[in-house]
């Protein structure tokens, strides 16, 4: 009964870990997805209203002061975005001591990617021959995917906070000039 009730146990676990890790994926992907938009809408933005206002700063210099306001704010828009879908990789430096101890997520590529493949191969061996480093290698992976989705989402929504506040100072100023 109570091997019985270890395999339903480490179903549920994996089943936890599966789960979580899709939704974290998900999430991920949602999260570049809007940025991508950001990016290509300002770009757009930029282009279109370069192209429609800047043959008219000769006739209207009223215009020129709310324009570059509308270019700052859809350029830092932009550089948000882009810093959202930024990625970061580990050093990918430890010693097969910190692998014996467990102190290596060797799920995460940032981790092996220096790595010769016999040491990579050791290193998935001795996590999983180990239960105890195994699962804490995959709560170690859902905690930094965790800590990326929250970087990720804070500057995206600075990202949406900043294009949505150029958008009314934009309208504002060009209303202003034009009164």
């Amino acid at each position: 009964i109570e091997a019985e009730q270890a395999k339903k146990y480490s179903r549920g676990v994996d089943s936890m870990f599966k789960l979580t890790a899709r939704n974290q994926i998900s999430l991920s992907s949602i999260a570049d997805n809007k940025s991508n938009i950001l990016i290509s809408l300002n770009g757009i933005i930029i282009s279109f209203g370069l192209a429609a206002v800047a043959s008219k700063f000769k006739e209207e210099p009223a215009i020129i002061i709310p324009t570059v306001i509308f270019i700052f704010f859809s350029l830092s828009t932009i550089i948000l975005a882009i810093l959202s879908t930024r990625p970061n990789i580990s050093t990918g430096d430890f010693s097969r001591d910190d692998i014996k101890k467990g102190k290596v997520n060797m799920l995460f590529f940032g981790n092996f990617y220096k790595m010769k493949l016999e040491e990579y191969e050791m290193a998935i061996k001795e996590m999983i021959n180990n239960d105890q480093y195994l699962y804490s290698t995959m709560a170690k992976d859902q905690y930094a995917l965790g800590k990326v989705l929250a970087k990720k989402y804070n500057l995206l929504r600075w990202a949406y906070n900043v294009f949505m506040v150029g958008i009314v100072v934009s309208v504002i100023a060009f209303l202003l000039a034009f009164l």
